[in-house]
């Protein structure tokens, strides 16, 4: 009668992904959810911080309650700080049963991390077990294994709803000048970058507000002039070719290419940035969308 409640509380799909230190166990992972009879759908192998986002973002935007996330890294932490960057994400990393269960029984963990350098096969399957047959607010080692008191029963029914709210009234009375530019402004389709769109705030010197979809590529280019720009919402991967650097930005970050250097850039997620050249803006393409794309693949892979 146990077995099969537990097997009647479990979810209904898992999104799993990992980076390349934490593949070997994610595989591992997916051949036990998989003999379970459990959907799971492999996003593969990418870098941790990719297949954190995206696990979440899928997660997050499932209509299903019932589908969870797998995500593993060398240590488990890169891959849930990632995740958990989406509203209705719980992702917490668990390097033992025990906090799978308090993970589940405190926070409703719908997103399980694991760490590919310190975990064996066999306990990360009894963690994955723990996690999958482990309702919310269940007796577990931080309750001393005992029901919840009434009171805090209804604390943690509460914070499921309030959680997601944090941080939502920050954003919208934000009084950051730059982020200012970019509110209530239409951006514009740069017709030469599928996924562009952008604002021209000044003219030569040129300062812009830009905007790129999750997953573009901008090809390898250049520029006339060098340009400053400071990232404001989401992440992306900057290689300059021409002299063999990578920078992999997040908020607050900035970065500085010089004229004539060309350089790739992959958007992780969602991505803004404010923008500024030393003269008037152009852009000349060293290679077709196809070649950078293929590019971008080995380079994450």
């Amino acid at each position: 009668m146990a077995a099969n409640a537990a097997a009647a509380s479990r979810p209904l799909k898992i999104i799993a992904g990992a980076d390349s230190f934490g593949e070997e166990l994610k595989d591992a992972l997916i051949s036990h959810l998989r003999s379970l009879n459990i959907e799971v759908e492999d996003l593969g192998t990418t870098s941790y911080y990719s297949v954190g986002a995206e696990v979440g973002r899928r997660v997050s935007s499932s209509s299903d309650s019932e589908t969870r996330g797998l995500v593993a890294c060398g240590t488990g932490v890169g891959v849930g700080i990632f995740a958990n960057k989406y509203p209705g994400v719980f992702a917490a990393t668990c390097l033992t049963p025990g906090e799978a269960l308090n993970a589940r029984s405190i926070n409703n963990c719908n997103v399980l991390a694991v760490s590919g350098m310190s975990t064996s096969k066999e306990s990360a399957v009894e963690i994955l077990n723990t996690w999958l047959n482990t309702p919310f607010k269940a007796p577990c080692p931080a309750s001393n294994f005992k029901p919840w008191d009434e009171n805090i029963s209804c604390f943690l029914d509460s914070s499921l709803t309030e959680m997601p709210k944090i941080g939502k009234d920050e954003v919208k009375d934000s009084s950051c000048s730059i982020c200012c530019l970019i509110k209530n402004r239409e951006l514009d389709p740069v017709d030469m970058i599928p996924g562009a769109s952008m604002k021209i705030v000044r003219e030569s010197p040129t300062s812009a507000i830009v905007r790129f979809k999750a997953g573009s590529v901008e090809p390898a280019h250049h520029h006339t002039f060098g340009h400053d720009l400071v990232v404001m919402k989401g992440t992306k991967t900057v290689w300059n070719l021409s002299k063999g650097e990578r920078f992999d930005l997040s908020v607050g970050d900035y970065l500085f290419t010089p004229a004539g250097d060309v350089h790739r850039v992959q958007y992780h997620e969602e991505t803004e940035f404010f923008i500024k050249w030393d003269g008037h803006w152009d852009m000349f393409f060293d290679e077709d969308l196809e070649t950078a794309k293929n590019a971008v693949n080995k380079e994450t892979a």
